[in-house]
């Protein structure tokens, strides 16, 4: 006999996928009905072909369409009386509507789970919202990155946030305090970037003007600080590490960067408290993904980066 408190037993569950359900990835899909299980079991799940759309087999990356059938194998879930493994979280939140939610994140957390980090921004608002039909990240921000982030709550707001970055009509700027005195007042950075992998398996980008994909960054004097200086940042394309890259590439590094700036530079700001990348998203300009509405959304500096430039300012 099972005890109350025993969760129920596992069996084959089927989803049909509505329109607000298609697009997503398999693997998306399986961590939304499949909360609690770890993620290792629903990949080894898709893996052995124990998940199956339309009575096949399947990739993790598969996209859903309306319509289709899918089997999620047994799958043992938590007991009712565990402990959430993922912790819900508040974060600041800046605009809000029935379509999208745009959140000012702090630095030092992840976007999402993977890479050694168990849980982001994005499991935390699905703990903290378990009623919400739908949260999705409409981009990324890296880890140790702070500022303006979009998540959609519609599926027909996610893909038209994806359409307006691809046609380039938002605006994404930041704020970056980089080694060295930047001297011009704007400057069109257009090295071309390519991913490529360390020997320990660690994600790095590079300025490869045979095997990289156009890049394209705005830089602009905001203000200098000594041996430093205060830019902004406009993305006009989107790649992988985008700003870090084109930034250090061009003789300024952004200060606390751990994979393309200094150590001793990182080493003299930790000694004055600074332990972070200075780079911030701070302002979005983009059409509203369903009303086409003009939004402009920003995020002021954080008070450890005005903390710093105070100290620079000061040196100065």
């Amino acid at each position: 006999m099972h005890k109350p408190s025993d969760p129920p037993a596992p069996a084959v569950r089927f989803f049909q996928i509505d329109t607000e359900q298609a697009g997503q990835r398999v693997d998306n899909f399986l961590m939304r009905v499949c909360k609690g299980v770890p993620k290792s079991h629903l990949y080894k799940a898709i893996r052995s072909g124990e998940v199956r759309v339309n009575k096949g087999r399947t990739g993790a990356d598969q996209r859903l369409e309306a319509g289709d059938l899918v089997r999620v194998p047994p799958l043992r879930l938590p007991r009712p009386g565990d402990p959430r493994k993922v912790p819900a979280a508040v974060f600041p939140v800046v605009f809000e509507d029935d379509a999208l939610m745009v959140i000012d994140k702090p630095a030092g957390v992840a976007v999402h789970g993977g890479s050694g980090v168990s849980f982001g921004v994005i499991e935390q608002l699905r703990a903290a919202h378990p009623d919400a039909p739908f949260l999705e990240l409409a981009h990324r921000l890296d880890r140790e990155t702070s500022g303006l982030l979009i998540i959609a709550k519609k599926r027909k707001a996610l893909l038209g946030l994806h359409a307006m970055m691809r046609e380039g009509l938002g605006r994404k700027h930041y704020l970056a305090l980089v080694v060295g005195d930047w001297v011009n007042g704007r400057q069109h950075l257009r090295q071309p970037l390519a991913r490529w992998l360390t020997a320990s398996g660690e994600r790095r980008v590079r300025v490869d003007a045979r095997e990289g994909k156009p890049a394209h960054t705005i830089v602009t004097l905001e203000k200098r600080y000594g041996s430093c200086s205060l830019v902004g940042a406009e993305l006009r394309t989107g790649r992988t590490h985008q700003i870090r890259v084109h930034l250090a590439s061009s003789g300024f590094p952004i200060v606390g960067d751990e994979k393309y700036g200094p150590d001793d530079v990182r080493a003299r700001f930790s000694a004055l408290g600074f332990r972070r990348m200075f780079l911030h998203a701070c302002r979005l300009e983009i059409p509203h993904p369903l009303t086409g509405q003009s939004l402009e959304l920003r995020a002021g500096l954080p008070p450890e980066c005005t903390r710093i430039l105070d100290l620079l300012e000061k040196d100065t």
